[in-house]
């Protein structure tokens, strides 16, 4: 069969061009729609971006099947130190809204989101909080501490923001996430109040929790715990050998029988302590890690129990209260 004058001219041309030719086309027909990575039915949906897999859940709570979330940080990630890449920077400009924690926890992504925050539509869960229930943070006093989801009934109060957002961006939606809203808030005080009833398991004078940073301080003031991170509120913080030793000492003198590493922050500044603890001859000492690490700034994997907000809290309580429970 003979060669048309194109079939020809394709088999001289340098296999390079024809490759990056291929390449273009592909690229050319995924423009039309058909080679699109979302549906149609997730293009029907409002699309929005978060920092956090905390924050993330807690829009997929309120927004349900009318949302479409991506996140920027996934399971594990330490948000104090994630910088933001092009790919990032891609997903915050197509977005409908951005929803970050705020109070400075995505520390530095921070000057970023606030240079952009009207273009990209950014929104601080945080906002809404009266500041008189903020916790300073100890490194300075003129910012608060970002935790704020460990305390249950605290977090709970951002979420009639998120719903005001989704109902501004999609007013057809905005019984649904009334209706969704309202559900999540009840479900949040029935959490607070169960994890209430587990805590109280721990005698009072074990409820003392050592992590490797300062992310727990509400949890402390909402449950009544005794909360010391070996960091400070932001693990981009550094870490000094006096901090460690202070630590060791403390742990020795008041014979501390565990501590806890966290999902999102590496694990050898305790293992430090630990061994300084054994050089000063202290008690025994539990290093709770591996799968009963506690998680801080990130959730678990999707599919995980820890994956949601509720799953984080319930997996945290429990191992708490399977270390320090008992004498």
């Amino acid at each position: 069969m003979a060669d048309d004058g194109w079939s020809c001219g394709w088999r001289r041309w340098p296999r390079l061009l024809r490759v990056l030719l291929a390449v273009w086309l592909a690229g050319a027909a995924g423009c039309t729609g058909r080679f699109s990575p979302h549906s149609a039915q997730e293009q029907s949906k409002v699309r929005v971006v978060c920092t956090t897999t905390i924050v993330a859940d807690l829009v997929q709570q309120v927004g349900g099947e009318r949302v479409h979330v991506e996140t920027l940080m996934g399971p594990g990630v330490d948000p104090h130190k994630y910088i933001a890449g092009i790919g990032d920077i891609r997903k915050l400009q197509s977005a409908q809204a951005v929803f970050i924690n705020g109070l400075h926890l995505e520390g530095k992504m921070a000057d970023l989101l606030e240079r952009n925050r009207r273009q990209w539509r950014v929104h601080a869960v945080t906002d809404p909080l009266p500041r008189e229930q903020l916790l300073p943070a100890e490194e300075d006093a003129t910012v608060y501490d970002p935790h704020v989801w460990f305390d249950v009934l605290l977090w709970a109060q951002t979420v009639e923001g998120v719903r005001q957002v989704l109902s501004d961006l999609d007013p057809q939606g905005e019984a649904y996430y009334a209706q969704r809203a309202a559900a999540y808030r009840e479900q949040l005080q029935q959490l607070d109040r169960e994890i209430r009833q587990e805590l109280a398991r721990v005698p009072p004078e074990r409820r003392v929790l050592i992590t490797a940073h300062d992310a727990f301080r509400y949890f402390g003031r909402a449950y009544g715990w005794e909360v010391i991170g070996l960091q400070g509120v932001s693990t981009a913080s550094e870490l000094g050998t006096q901090q460690r030793e202070r630590l060791a000492r403390l742990i020795v003198e008041r014979a501390i029988p565990a501590v806890f590493t966290e999902t999102s922050v590496p694990p050898e500044g305790l293992q430090a302590v630990l061994d300084d603890v054994r050089r000063k001859q202290g008690p025994l000492v539990r290093l709770i890690s591996d799968q009963d690490a506690l998680y801080s700034d990130a959730l678990g994997p999707a599919d995980s129990p820890a994956g949601t907000y509720t799953g984080m809290i319930r997996h945290n309580v429990r191992v708490l209260v399977r270390a320090l429970g008992s004498s």
